[in-house]
């Protein structure tokens, strides 16, 4: 879920200070073909996957019985949108309080190598019709929040009912636009970080932990 609202996130995040320095790697089991390639695992799987399931259980209480479209934000956000959603129905299978939810994709993609450019292309949102009058739910990483705040206006053209953003990452950096997610996973340093489908030019998705991407990792895989 990621979608953006326009006031202050409902859930505090899990703030991550500057001078966290992340786990050792040694800790940690991870795809020996990225050695040399990481720094450290900064926010390890269990600790995503245990704050993921606060959010479901916030997303629930908040919005229950009502009926969403889950706006599922590609690349990036898939792994926090499945993982979000299953705990979401976990929680309806067990519950009196239940929330109906139907799944959708769109791409967006603004980054070469590790910068955020003005180039941001938007792929599958030509028409959202299905959001008029529904409950609108987007997921995903946010630094300056450009991206998502140019999605939104996207999204709010075609007059959902209410629209509420589920970010599992936000970025602490210098020119943010403010717009903040309802429900926030971490606060993190302006770091780039990869892992659990985060990505530089298309390699890291596979890494169950965030990690910070080390400087040979980045020229590694440069384009």
């Amino acid at each position: 879920l990621n979608v953006f609202g326009h006031g202050v996130c409902k859930l505090l995040p899990s703030i991550i200070n500057d001078d966290w320095p992340g786990y050792s790697l040694e800790l940690f089991n991870y795809p020996k073909h990225y050695s040399g390639d990481l720094e450290c695992v900064y926010i390890p799987h269990g600790v995503i996957m245990d704050r993921t399931e606060r959010l479901a259980r916030n997303i629930m209480g908040d919005l229950g019985d009502h009926d969403i479209v889950v706006l599922c934000v590609l690349k990036a956000g898939y792994q926090f949108c499945a993982d979000l959603v299953e705990r979401i129905k976990a929680l309806s299978r067990n519950s009196d309080h239940t929330l109906p939810m139907s799944v959708n994709f769109i791409r967006l993609k603004s980054y070469v190598n590790d910068q955020s450019t003005e180039d941001l292309h938007i792929v599958g949102a030509e028409d959202l019709s299905f959001l008029t009058g529904k409950v609108s739910s987007p997921a995903a990483i946010v630094d300056t929040g450009k991206t998502m705040k140019t999605l939104l206006k996207h999204v709010e053209a075609f007059r959902p009912k209410m629209i509420k953003v589920a970010g599992l990452l936000v970025k602490r950096v210098p020119n943010s636009s403010g717009c903040l997610p309802d429900y926030v996973g971490f606060e993190i340093p302006n770091r780039f970080v990869v892992g659990y489908a985060l990505d530089y030019n298309e390699y890291f998705r596979d890494l169950n932990h965030i990690c910070v991407i080390s400087e040979s990792g980045k020229l590694k895989y440069k384009v």
